[in-house]
């Protein structure tokens, strides 16, 4: 079982109060440990606008977990936020992939801007 990196965003209804938030959180941070997981961080960005109406709610509170783990542990996780009637919407992304690309894009950028110098060379053009 390999361990991967995770960013877990979910929408609470704008009824919830901030327990009801600070309970959600903490039923996600037990699945993680029985799990074998951790939660990296945790950060509550509070109550805002929504870009578009769900439910009849134009605001609501977004709150975002990194979390690293497994795979199963992730889909425990979406089983459990789908009949949670508080959660509005999430969102789980696997990150570790994409940050592995970014090294290797970084990498390669210096190489690829030295390549049109050396065309215009060979060119005759300085």
């Amino acid at each position: 079982m390999s361990v991967r990196q995770y960013e877990l965003v979910y929408i609470v209804s704008p009824e919830a109060t901030d327990q009801a938030v600070a309970d959600l959180h903490a039923q996600i941070e037990q699945i993680v440990t029985r799990l074998g997981g951790q939660i990296e961080k945790t950060e509550n960005w509070g109550r805002r606008r929504m870009a578009y109406e769900i439910g009849h709610h134009k605001e609501a509170t977004y709150v975002l977990e990194v979390i690293n783990g497994s795979g199963e542990l992730m889909k425990e996780i979406d089983r459990r936020l789908k009949v949670i009637d508080e959660v509005i919407r999430h969102l789980i992304v696997r990150v570790d992939q994409e940050k592995r690309v970014e090294a290797r894009a970084a990498a390669r950028a210096p190489a690829r801007r030295r390549a049109p110098d050396r065309r215009r060379s060979r060119r005759g053009s300085v």
